[in-house]
């Protein structure tokens, strides 16, 4: 059978849907994935020539230690992802989990704030690893997060440097980072990510209590970082759901999960499989 058109099938005889989104659901967006030194490199050469990787670049040492290092990257990245605009992609599962009975919920790894941008609701959005769209104290003199609000990050991009002056916590005044959990990250403060899990489970024990049957639609969980992908299998065994699994590379599903292997990208996946309804 056509994949794509048994996945439409396991989708409309499903009363909710669970969309969980790893890097690979912005690419079709603009939004680089960071795969590899490589690619990490390539958008960001003056790191290069530093020999810094992705997991030492995202390290909350650098908001003591070079702060303008520090918010040169995640200006830039406040800058890069407040300018793109979601694909057609994230509207037409929105559509779709609409239109079910039971919903949607969206857990995603990604800290770009595009589900929002696309117009789903915050009461149905998890985001595990935060949002840089909201800021902390880099101490943390506090528990308090906040809005990013309309940040205005310079940064000179021969040098990788950020011009002050940076963000900075609203109660003591020591540099403020964004509410993202780093690597080597004990400072991240996690009760706003905490409160959207709750809500998770709030919203799956409903489905338990309603008997509703969801079908889970994973878009581009790689393995590096594989919190998506685990949590994505969890839930196929705990529903005992279907699990579509949309992929260019990593598209593979244990074969104790009852799955769907959809080898594409996130636009691409989504559109053959709406095209099938």
């Amino acid at each position: 059978m056509n994949f794509f058109k048994k996945a439409a099938e396991a989708i409309q005889n499903s009363d909710a849907i669970i969309i969980t989104a790893g890097a690979g659901m912005g690419v079709d967006s603009g939004l680089p994935d960071f795969r590899g030194n490589t690619g990490f490199w390539k958008e960001y050469p003056a790191i290069s020539h530093l020999g810094l990787s992705f997991s030492e670049m995202a390290n909350p040492r650098w908001f003591e230690e070079n702060p303008k290092l520090a918010w040169a990257f995640y200006g830039h990245r406040y800058n890069l992802y407040n300018e793109t605009f979601p694909h057609k992609g994230f509207n037409l599962l929105l559509e779709i989990g609409q239109a079910k009975k039971a919903g949607y919920f969206a857990i995603t790894s990604n800290v770009d704030g595009q589900f929002q941008k696309a117009g789903y609701s915050e009461h149905f959005i998890e985001e595990v690893h935060g949002s840089v769209n909201h800021l902390q104290c880099s101490i943390p003199c506090s528990s308090d997060i906040w809005e990013a609000g309309n940040l205005s990050i310079q940064i000179d991009t021969k040098k990788f440097e950020a011009l002050e002056p940076f963000p900075k916590c609203t109660k003591c005044g020591a540099i403020a980072r964004p509410n993202i959990l780093m690597f080597g990250d004990w400072s991240w403060l996690s009760h706003r990510s905490d409160k959207q899990s709750t809500n998770f489970q709030y919203w799956l024990r409903n489905l338990k209590t309603q008997i509703a049957q969801p079908v889970i639609i994973e878009i581009g969980a790689g393995r590096a970082v594989p919190t998506i992908r685990m949590k994505s299998e969890r839930l196929a065994n705990e529903f005992n759901a279907v699990l579509i699994r949309i992929n260019p590379r990593d598209f593979q599903i244990p074969h104790d999960i009852n799955g769907i292997e959809i080898q594409a990208g996130a636009l691409e996946g989504i559109q053959q499989i709406v095209n099938q309804f």
